[in-house]
């Protein structure tokens, strides 16, 4: 391994302060394999060659390579119709919900807040999940990355077959996508439903609200205690009352955040903004 223990320490430095990811000791093997297609493109030897470069940058430079490090470091797993349930929990229980309780549509589009989307595929499975439910035309979703690589290509809805097969029913490929070459693009109705825009967690909410429903999954696990009591408080300034919070399988607001109420539906939970605070 190549990163000596003061360019980790500057790594973790910066990728705490501008995305909260706690990088810990024992870590550096993580660093070292999402850098290493830097140090390569840059015609460096190795990582910890990389990250000095970087270090050493002329001031006007320095932030578009800082950028390209905490981009690399964050987190962008993701696949269609990740993990289910909590899909089934939003076509199932949480919009039809909304729906009775605003009157169909008088009250405005359904307005969705996708965060921390990744390539984009978790938005546009909830466009999937309610293109039966919700008109095309009265639904928004904002889908937001910290990464801007990832929201240029989440924008185009471009899709290799690889991608497509990792959670997308045959069904939904045949209805919701066009061939294009060797992938797949996500079609015009649904890419119409979802705006795309860089954001990150730790400022102020992005526009497009208030939102119905955030999708906020498999991000707080990222977060110290403090930083996840921020981030929730920041949502809960952009919910609609009553308005519903989804998080990951492994996450809870229980024991940080006494805004929001837990909701069980089926196999899994949802998260309802409490009354107190809707008022």
């Amino acid at each position: 391994m190549s990163l000596a223990p003061d360019s980790f320490a500057w790594v973790a430095d910066v990728v705490r302060r501008r995305s909260a990811i706690q990088l810990e000791a024992g870590k550096e093997y993580l660093v070292e394999s999402r850098l290493l297609p830097l140090a390569r493109a840059a015609g460096l030897p190795d990582v910890d060659a990389f990250v000095r470069s970087v270090r050493a940058a002329p001031p006007l430079a320095q932030p578009a390579a800082v950028e390209q490090v905490v981009e690399a470091l964050t987190t962008n797993e993701t696949s269609w119709f990740r993990d289910a349930q909590p899909f089934q929990a939003l076509a199932n229980h949480v919009v039809p919900e909304l729906l009775e309780a605003r009157g169909a549509f008088g009250a405005g589009p359904l307005r969705i807040w996708s965060a921390a989307c990744s390539s984009g595929q978790e938005p546009y499975s909830i466009a999937m999940a309610l293109a039966d439910l919700v008109p095309q035309t009265s639904l928004r979703i904002v889908a937001t990355d910290l990464s801007q690589q990832m929201v240029d290509r989440a924008r185009t809805g471009r899709y290799s077959q690889l991608e497509v097969n990792r959670g997308l029913p045959a069904p939904m490929l045949v209805k919701h996508f066009t061939r294009s070459g060797a992938d797949w693009e996500v079609a015009a109705p649904l890419r119409q439903a979802v705006t795309f825009a860089k954001h990150n967690l730790l400022e102020a909410p992005p526009l497009g609200g208030p939102f119905d429903i955030v999708f906020l999954r498999n991000v707080l696990i990222y977060f110290d205690l403090a930083t996840k009591r921020d981030v929730l408080r920041r949502v809960q300034q952009v919910v609609r009352p009553g308005g519903y919070l989804l998080l990951g399988a492994a996450e809870t607001t229980i024991g940080i955040d006494d805004g929001w109420e837990r909701v069980p539906v089926g196999r899994s939970s949802v998260y309802r903004l409490a009354a107190r605070r809707a008022a």
